[in-house]
């Protein structure tokens, strides 16, 4: 707060006051009381007032400073009201009951907005569910069915099995710190897995898939793992070149203090410019349009379920050449006791 502001916004105060020193001085002359006793009545009068308004400053300075010091330090704003003590002055402890009230309305209405969103949540992943059973039944004639059914088809049934998935794993990404279950999980379990939820895909295109994960475990939620290690496969398949023998090699190193999984495929590659936006929300880039429609959101929740669970993820790649996506878990010493 500064003396220089103050004063502006009291100017007109000062201007009435000093108006009424100058017509009290003229008046007393007028009637001529002696000049000393002029002065000194006019000094009886200036002197409380010149002392009581520069302790209503000092007190609004201090409450005015300390405001906008834990405001400049708090990162969330709007708990300002946490940090102050409660002011000697009138207008403090209004300002004081005008935010209580403020934060109050704010605090209602977050939990409004917070209890719709959770509501919205609950009912998309209800009907997702809902949704899966006649996807999966779909899934099974088609697997039943070869001979019969069209591999267009089959195809989307599968695209729609993994739209679905990724509603899901987006839906959740958002609070998914209350599905996480942190367990040791194995590399192979998972890996298996997705090798089998893909076997089709994989045979159809002829790739060769190699894994070398040497029975490590990791710190993770399997079911989170399961979805990230399928996105990325699924973008391998997706993505593999026709002019050579596709593969996809998955292995695992070992080091200290991390466990290292790295998954490399031959396939298109990722254009240089596109590499640093490929987390980004939507972003698609050159290839989005160049094999099959994408919505661009797959690494977008890879990269924001890695950041829930405490994993690193990082992409390198060549195009027309290769692609390398590195995933790695922090050990925890506590485990390993």
């Amino acid at each position: 707060m500064k003396l220089w502001k103050y004063i502006k916004f009291k100017m007109l105060d000062i201007i009435i006051f000093l108006l009424s020193i100058t017509l009290s001085f003229l008046l007393l002359n007028a009637l001529k009381v002696d000049k000393v006793l002029i002065f000194f009545v006019i000094g009886i009068f200036t002197i409380p007032v010149i002392i009581i308004e520069i302790k209503n400053f000092l007190k609004r300075k201090k409450y005015y400073d300390e405001i906008k010091f834990n405001l400049n330090n708090l990162d969330k704003k709007y708990l300002i009201l946490e940090t102050l003590n409660t002011p000697d002055f009138y207008e403090g402890v209004l300002l004081n009951e005008i935010l209580y009230e403020v934060d109050k309305s704010m605090a209602e209405n977050v939990n409004c907005y917070a209890k719709n969103i959770n509501d919205f949540k609950e009912y998309i992943e209800l009907w997702i569910h809902e949704a899966k059973l006649p996807i999966s039944t779909l899934t099974l004639l088609c697997h039943n069915h070869k001979d019969k059914i069209t591999k267009s088809v089959i195809d989307q049934v599968k695209r729609l099995d993994n739209y679905i998935d990724e509603v899901l794993y987006y839906t959740r990404s958002n609070c998914a710190e209350e599905d996480f279950h942190l367990k040791e999980v194995a590399l192979d379990k998972v890996i298996s897995s997705v090798a089998l939820k893909n076997k089709d895909d994989i045979l159809e295109n002829d790739i060769d898939l190699i894994v070398k994960t040497r029975n490590l475990s990791v710190y993770t939620d399997s079911k989170w793992l399961e979805f990230i290690i399928n996105q990325i496969i699924n973008n391998a398949i997706k993505y593999k070149r026709d002019d050579v023998k596709s593969f996809i090699k998955i292995y695992a190193i070992e080091t200290k203090k991390t466990i290292e999984l790295y998954v490399w495929d031959n396939g298109i590659g990722i254009a240089k410019e596109d590499l640093p936006k490929v987390f980004n929300k939507s972003f698609t880039g050159k290839n989005g349009s160049k094999k099959v429609k994408s919505t661009g959101m797959g690494l977008y929740i890879v990269n924001n379920l890695c950041k829930k669970l405490g994993h690193k993820i990082n992409v390198y790649s060549k195009e027309e050449n290769l692609t390398i996506v590195r995933i790695s878990f922090g050990k925890n010493d506590y485990y390993d006791v």
